[in-house]
């Protein structure tokens, strides 16, 4: 499996089923955000909650399966679960809902949080058991912060976190608000990052006991 990280929640999953390549596009954003997206061609997209930065589905080239939902699906030898949570500590009385994604190819557990505003209750965490590889949020402001982050990745003991969601080079927002550095979270999470271009991984390859941080270059 490869991984690439585009700045925001947008990556590209390359994986393969039966010997054939599979890819997968989560969050795809748009331009208006100063990041040019990256357009490609995926099999499966899926989109947490409907805004701009995340929503750009034009963005995908082919005829992907898109999921925009919680519920379970399962195409392309890819078994995938959305569940619901909330973008903001409000129930959704703010920014809405999100949807965190499962996804499960090559026999291992991703998990894309999407935009989660909220801490996770129990039932969510039970979800969320057995997960090999995290994405997760960790720039504040429209998600939760590098210290909610490192919390929920203390409850969840993903064997690898990969951070997204922070403020890189050319990132704009409408407000003029910009997200916090990955610094604050490497500060708070102690541990040591892996820094990659691309990250190949395979479930033979998976860290057996300490959670292993992973920084994808956008």
């Amino acid at each position: 499996m490869q991984i690439q990280w585009f700045g925001q929640s947008y990556f590209k999953i390359q994986t393969k089923h039966n010997g054939n390549d599979v890819v997968i596009a989560t969050d795809p954003y748009d331009k208006t955000y100063g990041l040019k997206p990256p357009k490609f061609q995926a099999d499966i997209v899926t989109i947490s909650h409907d805004h701009n930065d995340h929503n750009n589905i034009k963005a995908i080239n082919g005829d992907p399966f898109v999921i925009t939902n919680p519920g379970e699906y399962e195409t392309k030898g890819a078994f995938i679960y959305g569940i619901p949570s909330w973008h903001d500590t409000e129930e959704g009385k703010v920014k809405g809902a999100n949807t965190m994604y499962r996804i499960n190819v090559e026999d291992m557990n991703i998990v894309h949080l999407g935009d989660l505003g909220q801490d996770l209750t129990d039932e969510q965490l039970e979800k969320l058991s057995n997960v090999d590889i995290l994405m997760i949020p960790v720039g504040g402001v429209y998600t939760i912060d590098a210290k909610r982050a490192n919390e929920i990745i203390n409850k969840i003991e993903p064997r690898i976190v990969i951070p997204m969601h922070y403020q890189i080079p050319g990132l704009k927002f409408k407000s003029g608000g910009k997200l916090d550095s990955l610094d604050s979270f490497l500060k708070i999470s102690g541990l040591t990052p892996e820094t990659v271009d691309k990250f190949k991984i395979s479930k033979k390859d998976l860290p057996a006991e300490e959670t292993k941080l992973i920084v994808i270059k956008p």
